[in-house]
């Protein structure tokens, strides 16, 4: 039993998780595994549009928050969304009060109920960027890791042509990070060569 231990306080870790366990916990079991659930994917757009000036963590904080106040995330429910919903959102200390970024939560599963409609799911739609297979990438260091990518920058006008909104390339990119389309694990992270296999 001490051995296990041993071995996991010394698993390698990508440096920007390490001395938070909410932070470790998200790094170790979610962050870069392929998401292609449609209801997942759409959470990560929320909680990354709300994220938009601030840092993950904040945001992570506030998840279980995030997920009452929004029906578990529900995009058919968000959709149907009045001003009166929008002004009790508005009201709730437990999430980020923005009203911006609010009104773009509602529009936003507007418009992903659209490519829905238009390509089967938003799975299909977003995994075609990248021929519905991860990008692997080898960085040895954080500071290699791009803030956006060119590939970023072409889904993000794409879908700002869709009608959605806060969806900027720094934005995409930390999505594409985060649902796996990309594997941005440093190299010498234990969880590098692990995250591809847990589709």
């Amino acid at each position: 039993m001490l051995f296990l231990y041993l071995d996991f306080m010394e698993k390698k870790r990508c440096g920007w998780c390490i001395g938070d366990p909410l932070y470790e916990n998200y790094h170790d079991q979610e962050w870069g595994v392929p998401i292609f659930d449609d209801r997942l994917l759409f959470e990560f757009l929320i909680l990354e549009t709300f994220q938009a000036g601030l840092s993950w963590i904040t945001v992570l904080r506030k998840r279980e928050h995030f997920g009452k106040s929004f029906d578990a995330f529900d995009y058919d429910k968000i959709a149907a969304y009045d001003s009166l919903k929008e002004e009790e959102l508005l009201s709730n200390p437990n999430i980020i009060r923005n009203r911006l970024k609010i009104a773009a939560t509602i529009q936003n599963a507007r418009a992903f109920l659209a490519i829905q409609k238009e390509e089967g799911s938003f799975s299909n739609y977003i995994w075609s960027f990248v021929s519905g297979k991860p990008l692997i990438n080898q960085y040895k260091k954080l500071d290699e890791i791009p803030a956006f990518t060119p590939l970023a920058e072409k889904i993000s006008n794409d879908l700002k042509k869709r009608g959605f909104k806060f969806v900027g390339p720094t934005i995409i990119y930390a999505h594409m990070q985060a649902t796996g389309m990309v594997n941005d694990h440093l190299v010498d992270c234990f969880r590098h060569s692990e995250v591809g296999l847990e589709r």
